[in-house]
């Protein structure tokens, strides 16, 4: 696992150059955004280390494998860690995995099961450290984004991808279709898009690919781009 400094605040932490959580300093120690695969326990909590400050709280863009994968390794080690997760995210990662009523969406995969259970529930507007959550539902039914209100940098799981060009969950592309196949619901996910574009973040920390600065136009086309792929009109 490879540590990138991105800004004072902000370490990425990548496995196989496309997988990536994050460490957000902050004055009492540090948050975690999401817990990358199975595996990754060990490299996060070395990278933890050499930062000088102690891990205090993870947070959950998504239950998705690949963002949680390595939290019961982690509450292994560090049993006193406050975990934060959307309140609807909640269910699936304890592996309920039937929709809710008025969902509606493709079949949900992707999820593990983990032992660790939140000691947050989140709903839009609340706050971990410095971080402002915002409910950005479609690429899973209750995907949360993480607003820096020190600095604009919006953490946003996979609410958009940087892959092959920045690209909102859902939408196609024949040379990289993992955005729409991994998808829950594209049209969800385009609001969603359109909603995390409004906030004008100066800068876009991705769960795959690389974080890009200064988004304004990408994220525009990106949006533009997942309303004309999906049920709704772009107003």
């Amino acid at each position: 696992m490879k540590a990138i400094r991105e800004t004072e605040n902000l370490i990425r932490l990548t496995r196989m150059q496309m997988i990536n959580c994050f460490l957000v300093i902050e004055d009492d120690g540090l948050t975690l955004v999401d817990a990358g695969l199975p595996g990754s326990g060990p490299a996060i909590l070395e990278a933890a280390r050499k930062t000088g400050l102690p891990l205090r709280r993870i947070a959950l863009t998504h239950a998705h494998m690949d963002h949680v994968g390595s939290l019961d390794v982690l509450f292994k080690d560090l049993p006193e860690l406050e975990l934060s997760v959307g309140t609807r995210e909640a269910k699936l990662l304890a592996g309920d995995l039937s929709l809710q009523s008025g969902e509606t969406g493709k079949k949900l995969f992707g999820f593990i099961r983990v032992k660790a259970r939140p000691s947050r529930l989140l709903t839009d507007g609340d706050r971990v450290g410095s971080l402002l959550a915002v409910n950005s539902p479609g690429h899973t039914p209750g995907h949360m984004s993480f607003l820096d209100t020190r600095d604009g940098t919006l953490l946003c799981g996979d609410a958009f991808t940087t892959q092959t060009g920045l690209v909102a969950a859902g939408v196609f592309k024949p040379l990289f279709p993992f955005p729409a196949l991994f998808s829950w619901n594209r049209d969800l996910a385009a609001e969603s898009a359109r909603r995390l574009r409004d906030l004008r973040p100066t800068r876009l920390a991705v769960g795959h690919g690389q974080t890009l600065e200064n988004p304004t136009v990408a994220i525009k086309q990106a949006v533009e781009l997942a309303f004309r792929q999906s049920m709704k009109v772009l107003d």
